[in-house]
């Protein structure tokens, strides 16, 4: 639940929206390559979901442009072998996926991830991060004058 002076009585966040230039070639790609699950809502939109309650809808717009690095969208995976693998299949799908702007794995904000950017310019983040995402960073408190890019951080979760 929100707090509990809030002007908005909020539930949870249920959503966010993607674009897509092509609504198939996106699909496939969440499905097949991400791994997302994935249903077609209209013409021009889909739905995804991936391990819970929030949903993106993903809206085809065939004049998108890139999305900025700091609004990019996370995928946990198991290990930081799993990311290694992971930044590998986007290596190697790369030209098949329209894959591009691609990082190394680094170690930051507590976790060993990546970046890469797809076809229709939506930024990924592939990561590894402990059970439940973030919320053991949120489950900290407020970090001021810290901030969550503490090299201890990671530390703390191994």
């Amino acid at each position: 639940m929100g707090t509990k002076n809030s002007v908005i009585k909020s539930k949870f966040i249920s959503h966010g929206t993607l674009g897509s230039k092509d609504l198939a070639a996106t699909r496939k790609f969440y499905e097949e390559f991400l791994g997302i699950e994935v249903m077609q809502t209209s013409k021009i939109s889909l739905m995804t979901r991936l391990g819970g309650d929030h949903i993106y809808v993903v809206v085809q717009d065939k004049n998108m442009t890139e999305m900025p690095r700091l609004n990019h969208n996370g995928i946990d995976v198991e290990s930081d072998e799993e990311v290694d693998r992971s930044h590998q299949a986007v290596l190697d799908g790369a030209e098949e996926w329209g894959l591009y702007n691609i990082s190394d794995p680094v170690e930051q904000h507590g976790t060993y991830s990546f970046h890469f950017w797809d076809r229709d310019g939506n930024c990924w983040e592939i990561l590894w991060n402990p059970k439940n995402g973030y919320n053991w960073i949120f489950e900290m408190g407020d970090l001021e004058g810290k901030g969550h890019w503490d090299p201890e951080l990671r530390k703390s979760q191994l």
